[in-house]
C-alpha cells in the first residue's frame, strides 16, 4: 500500500486571535522568525462556502498573517476575530494539509470521497492572500481541514485591482467593490 500523505508538503493550522498584531509578536518570538504575510484589512475572507448545514460562512478578516515554517515544516496561520466574534468561534478556526500540486488535491479528494467521507470542493478560489484549488472535509467533531495547493499568492492591492476589475466587467461597479475582492472564497 502507497503512503497516501507521500504528497502533503506541510501540515497547516489556522488559529482564530483576538489581536493580530499581539499574537505574531507571541509567534515571531516563539518561531524566531517574522511572518512571511502580515496584513491589516479586508481584501480576504475564509473560505469555507458553508457550513454543514449549507449556511454561508464566509467572514471578512480584519488582520492574516501567515508563518511559513522549514523546521518544523508548519504552515501557520492567524485570523484576527475581534470582539464578540472570537468568544463564538474560539481559538481553532481549522486544520490542513498543504500539497504540491491540484492533481495532488484531486487524487486525495477522490480517495477521501471514495472512503465515504463528505467532500465541498473550491477550484481556483482567492483565499488568504493566494489563489489556491482545494476540498475540504469536516471529522466526526466538527473539525473543518482543508486540502490544498496554492497557485499564485496575491497582496492587498492585488486583490483590490482584481474585485475593481471584475465590477468593471460586469457593469456594476459600486463603492463596495474592493470589499468584495473575494466573494468567492475564504478564514483558513
Amino acid at each position: 500500500m502507497s503512503n497516501a500523505l507521500a504528497n502533503v508538503r506541510k501540515p497547516h493550522l489556522s488559529l482564530n486571535v483576538r489581536d493580530i498584531d499581539a499574537a505574531v509578536g507571541f509567534y515571531r518570538a516563539l518561531f524566531g522568525t517574522a511572518p512571511v504575510k502580515h496584513y491589516h484589512d479586508e481584501t480576504t475572507v475564509h473560505s469555507v462556502l458553508q457550513d454543514d448545514t449549507g449556511v454561508d460562512s464566509r467572514q471578512r478578516r480584519t488582520g492574516y498573517a501567515k508563518f511559513d515554517l522549514d523546521a518544523p515544516a508548519l504552515n501557520f496561520v492567524l485570523n484576527e476575530m475581534p470582539g464578540t466574534r472570537f468568544e463564538s468561534c474560539g481559538t481553532l478556526s481549522h486544520l490542513g494539509l498543504q500539497v504540491d500540486s491540484t492533481d495532488d488535491v484531486i487524487a486525495m479528494r477522490e480517495r477521501v470521497a471514495a472512503a465515504g467521507l463528505a467532500t465541498r470542493e473550491e477550484m481556483s478560489v482567492d483565499c488568504c492572500y493566494a489563489r489556491q484549488d482545494k476540498f475540504w472535509v469536516a471529522d466526526p467533531d466538527g473539525n473543518e481541514w482543508e486540502v490544498f495547493t496554492v497557485l499564485e499568492h496575491l497582496t492587498p492591492e492585488a486583490l483590490r485591482e482584481k474585485a475593481t476589475r471584475s465590477a468593471c466587467d460586469t457593469g456594476c461597479a459600486t463603492s463596495a467593490a474592493p470589499a468584495r475582492a473575494e466573494a468567492a472564497c475564504c478564514g483558513a
